[in-house]
């Protein structure tokens, strides 16, 4: 701690307090003046986590599709089934009764 007394203290006051006078300039626009900045490095943060964070849910989605869609490839009755239950698909001898709540 000698040596920053010294140099706070010595012939070398003017030259220190102009260095530290840069460094607080610097670290001003490092931390908040325009261009890459720390806020802006924060809010690139948080926006990355947010589209990692959809990028699972959609992996997830397109997870449950695969199986549904193998489900409904494998299984012809099934297909049917999702076929009449969600188009109101019928058989050419059939009445299709749609209910409305």
């Amino acid at each position: 701690m000698n040596w920053i007394k010294n140099i706070i203290q010595g012939p070398h006051r003017s030259y220190a307090i102009c260095c530290v006078a840069v460094l607080i300039i610097f670290l001003f626009f490092w931390l908040i003046g325009p261009g890459n900045t720390f806020p802006r490095w924060i809010k690139t943060k948080k926006e990355i986590q947010t589209q990692e964070r959809l990028m699972q849910e959609y992996e997830v989605d397109i997870q449950q599709m695969q199986e549904r869609y193998e489900m409904l490839n494998s299984n012809k009755d099934s297909l049917e089934r999702f076929a009449r239950e969600n188009f109101q698909f019928s058989a050419k001898d059939e009445d299709v009764y749609l209910l409305k709540n």
